[in-house]
């Protein structure tokens, strides 16, 4: 099993930046990927962004790509996704995920709480 706790969400302006993080605890050494999803209301869950945790690689969804950078600090076991030139369409609740088994973009299983991030315009 895989804990996954986030934290960082908030309210900011159009055009701010925030940064989340996600700490996982457990059985880590079985995680291979780690990625943030974000549900806003009444619309579908979308994966923002996903990390190969160990070479790095990555993913960003097509609504991301330039403003929002995932990373992650193997030696503080930490996740992050930097927000940057935020939008209100970015206001969702966002979580952090893990996937053992499957790819950047598939296979998830352990699920963060999730943390709430609000654009305002």
């Amino acid at each position: 099993q895989v804990q996954l706790v986030e934290a960082g969400g908030g309210l900011v302006q159009a055009g701010g930046s925030l940064r989340l993080s996600c700490v996982p605890s457990g059985r880590t050494i079985s995680m291979r990927f780690m990625g943030w999803f974000r549900r806003a209301p009444g619309k579908d869950s979308e994966l923002v962004a996903a990390i190969n945790w160990s070479d790095a690689n990555t993913y960003y969804g097509n609504s991301v790509k330039g403003r929002f950078t995932i990373s992650r600090d193997s030696a503080k076991n930490t996740m992050y996704l930097q927000m940057n030139s935020l939008k209100p369409e970015d206001t969702a609740v966002y979580y952090c995920a893990a996937s053992q088994w499957g790819s950047l973009t598939t296979g998830y299983t352990y699920w963060g709480q999730g943390t709430q991030v609000t654009v305002s315009s």
